[in-house]
C-alpha cells in the first residue's frame, strides 16, 4: 500500500495505490518513540508518483497531532514544486490542513506527484501518530 522512509527531520510516505479513508501515521506504520523533532523543524513528504489516476477526496486533508501545546506553528504545503498553502495556526495540541482538491488535481503531472508539508514549530515536538492522520483519496 505505501512505503514509509525516516530521515533526520523528514517522514516520506510513497503510495503504490490509493488509499481510502483516513490513514493514521501509525497505520502507515510510524512509532511515536521513533521521531522526536529537536529542531522544532519537521517535513513530510507524500508521493504520489505510482499512482495512475488520483481521486482525490472532496477536502484532502493533513491532521497532525503533538503532545505539547503549541504555542505557534508555521505550515507551508507545497505540490509539485508550488506553494499551495502558507498558514499561521495558534495554540493548541494539533493542526489541521485543508487542501484544495482543484488545486491539487490542475497541478498534477504524469511522472512526478509530490507533496511537501514544511512545519516550523517554536519548540521541539513530540508527534501523537496514533491522532496523526491523512485523508487524501475517496
Amino acid at each position: 500500500m505505501s512505503k514509509v522512509e525516516i530521515n533526520q527531520g523528514e517522514i516520506k510516505v510513497s503510495f503504490n495505490e490509493p488509499s481510502s479513508g483516513e490513514l493514521s501515521f501509525a497505520e502507515l506504520g510510524l512509532k511515536n518513540e521513533e521521531l522526536n523533532f529537536e529542531s522544532g523543524l519537521l517535513r513530510l513528504v507524500f508521493d504520489f508518483d505510482q499512482i495512475a489516476e488520483d481521486n482525490y477526496y472532496q477536502v484532502p486533508k493533513i491532521v497532525i497531532a503533538y503532545e505539547e501545546n503549541m504555542s505557534e506553528t508555521h505550515w507551508i504545503c507545497e505540490f509539485n514544486g508550488k506553494t499551495i498553502l502558507d498558514k499561521m495556526d495558534h495554540h493548541g495540541h494539533s493542526t489541521t490542513l485543508l487542501l484544495n482538491r482543484k488545486v491539487l488535481k490542475d497541478l498534477e503531472q504524469h511522472h512526478e506527484n509530490t507533496l511537501i508539508v514544511h512545519a516550523e514549530f517554536p519548540q521541539p515536538a513530540n508527534l501523537n501518530f496514533e491522532e496523526s492522520y491523512i485523508h487524501f483519496f475517496k
